[in-house]
């Protein structure tokens, strides 16, 4: 028994081992299809059509603004999910107490005792992996071998967690990619309809390959995370995580949802100016615990603008 216990141990280590490394590797996968895009896009089909004179150069040069600028976007934003630390629980992290009555906020805790058992009942818990208390909405990530505050999951694409402090920038980083993936599919949907026609094609048989491949890949990229974007934008309207969606299943009333509005701002700050970007501005940032649920005053009021 000892021994099954040691080996399935082993197993998950070597799991999480291998999804660090593939990590790495999914980040250059990342970078190889940006290239191969840029490639096809601007050097082999938008970029030449420039000197063609006329309206095919105005669409040209609308066409490549328009990639360049949520090309930026899309990078900034997934760069910003890559080196952003997703949330950790400093070791001196303790619920908040109501100092009138004496006792842990309902929302973070209402009982010291019995730390290590964590009961289903339990709002206090305890990570044994970490050896350390556990705040509301954090979990353990056992690739990355910490707790993360309100983890949604943890990404290979991106090799980091998904969390507090950087799921803005994940859902940003979803939205530009598709929709510079869709405007890619779109604009090579022209120079592909020369594959089936009866005159001459256009190109060289390895251009017109790689235009092929940039189509299809961007294609099946604008599908999927178009399925991922519509389910994350789910999560945000309800204040609840991946992690959270699957656990509570079909509880009646999620005690974290304060209304789509509220629920919208503590992922991407109060400040419209930033929804769009993934940055937070200075008061936003100042909010920030309060803004991601990681603090409460020991009397919620949720029902005011100013937390």
């Amino acid at each position: 028994m000892h021994r099954s216990g040691t080996a399935m141990a082993w197993n998950v280590f070597q799991f999480c081992t291998a999804l660090r490394g593939l990590g790495s590797i999914m980040i250059l996968l990342v970078l190889g299809v940006v290239g191969v895009t840029y490639y096809v896009v601007v050097l082999t089909n938008y970029g030449p059509a420039l000197y063609d004179g006329g309206l095919d150069s105005l669409i040209a040069l609308a066409v490549l603004i328009l990639f360049h600028c949520l090309l930026v976007m899309l990078l900034w934003s997934y760069f910003s999910v890559v080196l952003t630390d997703p949330g950790s629980v400093t070791p001196k992290w303790r619920p908040a107490v109501d100092e009138e009555r004496g006792e842990a906020d309902q929302l973070n805790g209402s009982d010291f005792s019995n730390l290590t058992a964590d009961p289903p009942n339990q709002r206090i818990r305890f990570c044994r992996k970490c050896n350390q208390l556990k705040p509301p909405r954090c979990h353990h990530c056992s690739v990355c071998g910490r707790c993360v505050l309100k983890m949604d999951h943890h990404c290979v694409w991106v090799v980091n967690c998904v969390g507090a402090l950087n799921y803005k920038y994940f859902i940003l980083f979803l939205f530009y990619t598709f929709l510079e993936t869709s405007l890619v599919t779109f604009s090579l949907l022209p120079h592909l309809r020369a594959l089936f026609s009866d005159g001459e094609i256009p190109g060289t048989p390895g251009t017109l390959a790689t235009t092929f491949l940039a189509f299809v890949l961007n294609l099946a990229f604008a599908l999927s995370v178009m399925m991922f974007l519509i389910m994350h934008i789910r999560l945000v309207a309800a204040n609840t995580t991946t992690i959270e969606a699957y656990e509570k299943k079909t509880s009646p009333k999620w005690r974290y949802d304060l209304g789509q509005k509220k629920n919208f701002e503590q992922v991407f700050g109060m400040d419209k100016r930033y929804w769009f970007i993934p940055a937070y501005s200075e008061e936003d940032i100042r909010r920030m615990p309060v803004l991601q649920g990681l603090e409460y005053p020991s009397k919620p009021d949720f029902d005011s603008q100013e937390f």
